[in-house]
């Protein structure tokens, strides 16, 4: 199965007026949102599910894609990597699978995954990450496919 993730691209600073959960992106994170988007666009496989998110933010980046998505509150900030993989269906999901969502906990899936010690890894603003799985000797393992961030694309 392929499960990719993707980083909300930059939103503006929570304020005092304005909860986490409704903060929007910045003219730059669109930008990135609309580079990334565009480059997903190109490589997702026909029936790719996109799960979002919750958090204004994550929908203004899944917006860039131009598929459709589904929101779910399991996606939210404060998610679990335990939440995320379960929304995925890892590792036994029937089609592609990306996750429009915050750090920490898209970084603590990939070091489950890619077995990183230390329990994080740093995700970039805006950036995507591809793993693959598959089954070794009954072993379920993730290796990376792609990593793209909005300025490489």
């Amino acid at each position: 199965m392929d499960l990719i993730i993707w980083r909300h691209a930059e939103a503006v600073d929570p304020g005092e007026q304005l909860a986490d959960i409704d903060r929007p992106l910045t003219p730059k994170g669109e930008k990135q949102a609309a580079r990334v988007g565009a480059w997903l666009d190109r490589h997702l496989p026909e029936g790719t599910r996109v799960l979002c998110s919750p958090a204004l933010r994550c929908q203004q980046t899944a917006l860039a894609l131009g598929r459709k998505f589904k929101v779910r509150d399991e996606l939210a900030p404060g998610a679990s990597a335990q939440d995320l993989l379960a929304a995925a269906q890892w590792p036994h999901a029937r089609h592609p699978v990306l996750i429009v969502g915050h750090q920490p906990v898209l970084g603590e899936v990939l070091a489950q995954l890619l077995r990183i010690a230390g329990g994080q890894c740093g995700v970039r603003k805006g950036a995507v990450w591809w793993l693959r799985g598959r089954e070794r000797d009954g072993d379920e393992q993730a290796g990376v496919w792609a990593v793209q961030s909005p300025e490489t694309v």
